[in-house]
């Protein structure tokens, strides 16, 4: 049940959120906004896979 929530999450961060790889923002001159983002997507991401 809980794979299943994160894999919808999954798909709606890819769909809304900006992808700051395909951008190459560098980490270190990142906002926290970004930083905030890209770590709710590694979040996502990782329960995704467990």
């Amino acid at each position: 049940m809980q794979k299943q929530v994160f894999k919808a999450l999954a798909k709606i961060n890819k769909a809304v959120l900006p992808s700051y790889t395909k951008k190459g923002l560098d980490i270190a001159k990142a906002t926290k906004f970004q930083l905030a983002i890209i770590g709710w997507r590694w979040y996502v991401t990782k329960n995704t896979l467990d």
